[in-house]
């Protein structure tokens, strides 16, 4: 899928927070230990400022930082060829074209240490790009040069953009290993406070209490 195919399925900015705060609720119960999570969402990243990440423990990964300024969003794709990491004389540069564009609002994404490589040469380690100012009324991405894949925006993005309990069943019970209650999926998806009983159902071994520091991290309604 083309990231401008991606961009274009996508809802507005606050959507997509909502469903990265899904996501990465669902993860914190099913994950209590944060390395083993996939999806987190950090309401604390910076001051203003929300990030939320993907990780699939394979060197893929995506980050969505959401401010005032609207959302910035990167994503990697290790196997891709669009990596700045591809052999001949692209290497240690970005895609030609990939961050073409990139309003003045966001450049401090790209220059973000968490956000490159860890070489210290401050390459943005990214394969996807695309973003949404406030008053934007729809989400753009550059100006990438003809590739040989989409830079993995199918793959990395693929349960945010569908955006239904049953896309992330399908995905957790295969990651995870383990049987997912889909109403308890749609409990979270929907934002209601978390329950005994929705944990339990998503987790037999979480007591309510267990996620408290991860609800207050990731912002998610408490319903107090």
């Amino acid at each position: 899928m083309p990231v401008a195919d991606l961009i274009s399925r996508l809802p507005g900015i606050p959507a997509v927070l909502d469903r990265c705060r899904a996501l990465a609720m669902l993860d914190a119960v099913l994950a209590p230990v944060w390395a083993d999570r996939c999806y987190s969402c950090d309401s604390r990243w910076a001051p203003g400022e929300v990030m939320a990440s993907m990780r699939d423990g394979s060197g893929n990964a995506y980050r969505i930082v959401f401010s005032a300024a609207g959302a910035f969003a990167t994503g990697f794709d290790h196997e891709s060829a669009l990596s700045p990491y591809r052999p001949g004389p692209g290497l240690g540069r970005p895609w030609p074209g990939l961050l073409d564009g990139v309003p003045e609002a966001f450049r401090a994404q790209l220059a973000e240490p968490a956000f490159c490589d860890g070489d210290g040469d401050g390459v943005p380690e990214a394969t996807v790009c695309f973003w949404r100012e406030a008053a934007d009324p729809a989400w753009h991405t550059g100006n990438p040069a003809p590739a040989p894949d989409d830079g993995g925006a199918a793959r990395l993005f693929g349960v945010l953009l569908d955006g239904s309990p049953e896309a992330y069943r399908s995905f957790a019970e295969e990651y995870y290993e383990v049987d997912v209650a889909l109403d308890a999926v749609r409990h979270v998806y929907a934002l209601r406070p978390l329950t005994r009983q929705v944990v339990r159902a998503l987790n037999p071994h979480l007591e309510l209490a267990a996620p408290a520091g991860d609800v207050a991290e990731i912002g998610y309604p408490t319903g107090s």
